[in-house]
């Protein structure tokens, strides 16, 4: 399945479950805005730090929302090959597994 099919999926069951639980994603919601709207770090670079950890807790769903926001943050290639090595420095081989993924992700949303 295509990244761009998978994010939308995701997406979709996403929307299913929030109508089940709309106060426990609300609240989720809310943390995120928080963590994401404070703070020294910019966006960009907070999602990179949110990708690093999706790739060490081996979240496929995760790696390809983070990958679409560091996008949309302005994020670079080179850039994300960087995070990347420090994802698999810090997770050794599991994490070359999902890095890859998060390479493949990237490549397929630019179009490279």
């Amino acid at each position: 399945m295509a990244y761009k099919d998978k994010i939308v999926d995701m997406r979709n069951e996403l929307r299913v479950m929030n109508k089940l639980i709309p106060d426990a994603m609300a609240g989720f919601g809310a943390l995120s805005k928080a963590a994401k709207d404070n703070g020294p770090l910019g966006i960009k670079e907070k999602e990179y730090v949110a990708l690093g950890i999706a790739i060490s807790q081996r979240c496929e769903p995760c790696i390809n929302f983070h990958v679409e926001a560091l996008m949309k943050a302005g994020g670079t290639r080179e850039e994300l090959g960087d995070v990347l090595s420090m994802s698999i420095q810090m997770g050794g081989g599991p994490a070359v597994m999902y890095a890859a993924h998060a390479l493949a992700c990237w490549d397929e949303l630019t179009g490279a």
